[in-house]
């Protein structure tokens, strides 16, 4: 019986294989996409592991034991861990607290607690700890000004956990709200005709059920939390985790090989846990048996519940908004904890100083979007659809580049491509690159679940009457997947402008991108230019969204598929 399935699999395999070479659109596209992942995922990869193994042109462990030896590295790793835990466990518990209030309770304004969780997306990843300088820093308006609070110091672990909470937990609830209107609510009115009051029904019923899915939002910030590098960055202070580590050993002290092993250790951190996540949490099931939503739930309206999740979520909301709106306002004032008058200085500043970060940047994010959203359709199109040899290497790699961390890509990057024969650092070539290969991966997530929902027996039908792979795919594939095409232009767009962790090693004196530039200003204390920078920014991000939107209802798409 093993010998005729072996026999099966292998007449299966050789058909495939003979209808990929019968088909050359479609096995140049499948070689050339095998080829860029190689170069710019695995490439970078592997050469900062064969950095980290190699001391004085041998192969050693020389790198890991002195990691190892000091202690200050020991401390990183576990500063790295203690926040990434933290920020999870506090950003899943507010996440899933937002997303009951808002799928279980009677509350008003509920779109404005909604529209949270896109402010995130479109802002620079440290706009928050930013904010947190601005207030609470050592000359803030409610530590200096308000409370007269002279020695407050934001710097550290605490600010830290407070940015990347409030930076995260919208995560969580965009996780976690469409898992909890999926159960099924005749099983908790059984469980309240037979007497359990509504706490013992949300212990007992609601909360299994989301298990598995508090497990994996836990997970994805987790891994989101021990590789940011902005937020470290700009309020770490003293408390210095890997990602920050890696670019001050690099770039600050010149030891790649140290910087590599610490590299390899976050890489494996971050790796195994969206292993866990990806192939044995999410495999879990999240709702009841009966698998859909038999009829809708009857919102809890007592003032008893609703007032308190009202005023937490309330509360939440506004902190969030006051953090996000304090940047424009900040750009408009003269020296922030001096002068508060209002001022157009930073603008000018801006504007005849530092155009060039600007422009930069946006040029380099439009080049990249179109081939980001174009090979992140074509690549969920080969992985859906087609049936060839190396398509789960495709799917792995591609998926796995979510998991790691923006710092060891921009150091796998440095390391392989300063040297022949193929020297790529310094031009805007590495750069565009770097936005394609960071953005990519969501845009293919995002394809394949639109894929999945349309029946391949349609472009099966063009392929019969003739039609090749570029054909179909063109003609009927790509027209039946525009949201999600649309959604990963967008999505592109945003993260090229935004992304910092990766590109700090790769700019130059030629190409000085705005995240940097940003970085650059907080670092010499012109807080006002920087809050100028970002909310330049955020225009310029929040004007291109509005376009595409545009356009979107141009052709008749009312939504964005969900990521």
């Amino acid at each position: 019986m093993e010998v005729n399935l072996f026999s099966l699999k292998l007449k299966t395999e050789l058909k495939n294989m003979k209808k990929l070479f019968n088909d050359p659109i479609l096995f140049s596209t499948i070689v050339f996409t095998l080829i860029v992942i190689t170069l710019f995922i695995l490439l970078p990869l592997m050469s900062i592991l064969n950095s980290s193994f190699t001391y004085n042109g041998r192969v050693s462990l020389e790198h890991y034991k002195n990691i190892a030896s000091m202690r200050e590295n020991i401390s990183i790793l576990y500063n790295t861990l203690k926040l990434g835990v933290t920020t999870a466990t506090l950003a899943t518990v507010a996440g899933f607290f937002f997303a009951y209030g808002l799928t279980y309770v009677k509350l008003p304004v509920k779109r404005l607690f909604s529209s949270i969780a896109i402010l995130p997306i479109i802002s620079p990843p440290f706009v928050v700890a930013l904010s947190a300088i601005l207030l609470f820093g050592r000359r803030g308006f409610i530590t200096r000004e308000l409370l007269g609070i002279r020695n407050f110091d934001i710097y550290g672990f605490h600010g830290l956990v407070l940015v990347q909470f409030l930076t995260f937990f919208p995560v969580a609830y965009l996780m976690l709200v469409g898992l909890l209107s999926k159960i099924d609510p005749s099983v908790e009115e059984a469980s309240r005709d037979l007497g359990a009051s509504r706490w013992d029904v949300f212990r007992t019923v609601t909360l299994p059920l989301m298990m598995p899915g508090l497990a994996n939002a836990f997970l994805v910030i987790f891994i989101q939390s021990i590789a940011d590098f902005g937020n470290p960055m700009v309020i770490g202070g003293n408390y210095t985790v890997a990602a920050v580590q890696i670019y001050l050993q690099g770039i600050g002290n010149y030891d790649m090989g140290g910087a590599t092993a610490l590299s390899m250790v976050l890489l494996l951190i971050s790796i195994s846990i969206f292993v866990t996540q990806k192939y044995y949490i999410s495999k879990k099931s999240y709702v009841t048996v009966t698998g859909k939503v038999a009829k809708k739930r009857e919102l809890m309206g007592d003032t008893k519940v609703w007032l308190p999740i009202f005023s937490s979520m309330m509360a939440l909301t506004v902190l969030v908004i006051l953090m996000y709106i304090l940047i424009p306002i900040g750009s408009f004032i003269k020296l922030w904890g001096v002068d508060y008058s209002l001022s157009l200085d930073n603008y000018r500043y801006v504007l005849n100083m530092g155009m060039k970060p600007i422009v930069d940047t946006t040029a380099l994010a439009l080049i990249s979007t179109p081939i980001t959203g174009l090979f992140a359709m074509i690549i969920a199109f080969l992985i859906v659809r087609k049936r060839f040899v190396g398509r789960s290497f495709i799917e792995f790699t591609t998926m796995m580049a979510i998991a790691i961390p923006g710092t060891i890509v921009g150091l796998g990057y440095v390391i392989t491509y300063n040297k022949k024969p193929l020297v790529l650092t310094g031009t805007a070539i590495i750069l565009v690159i770097a936005f394609i290969m960071r953005s990519m991966p969501i845009g293919i997530r995002s394809a394949m679940a639109s894929l999945q929902q349309i029946d391949p027996s349609i472009e099966e039908a063009a392929s019969v009457l003739g039609a090749n792979s570029r054909k179909v795919f063109t003609s009927i594939t790509l027209p039946m997947i525009k949201p999600a095409f649309f959604s990963g232009l967008i999505y592109a767009f945003v993260r090229s402008m935004t992304l910092v962790s990766t590109i700090i090693f790769l700019v130059s004196a030629k190409y000085n991108l705005l995240t940097v530039a940003i970085m650059n200003q907080i670092d010499v204390g012109k807080i006002g230019v920087a809050s100028a920078y970002c909310t330049i920014l955020i225009v310029i991000v929040a004007v291109m969204i509005l376009v595409m939107k545009v356009v979107l209802k141009m052709l008749g798409i009312n939504e964005i598929s969900e990521n």
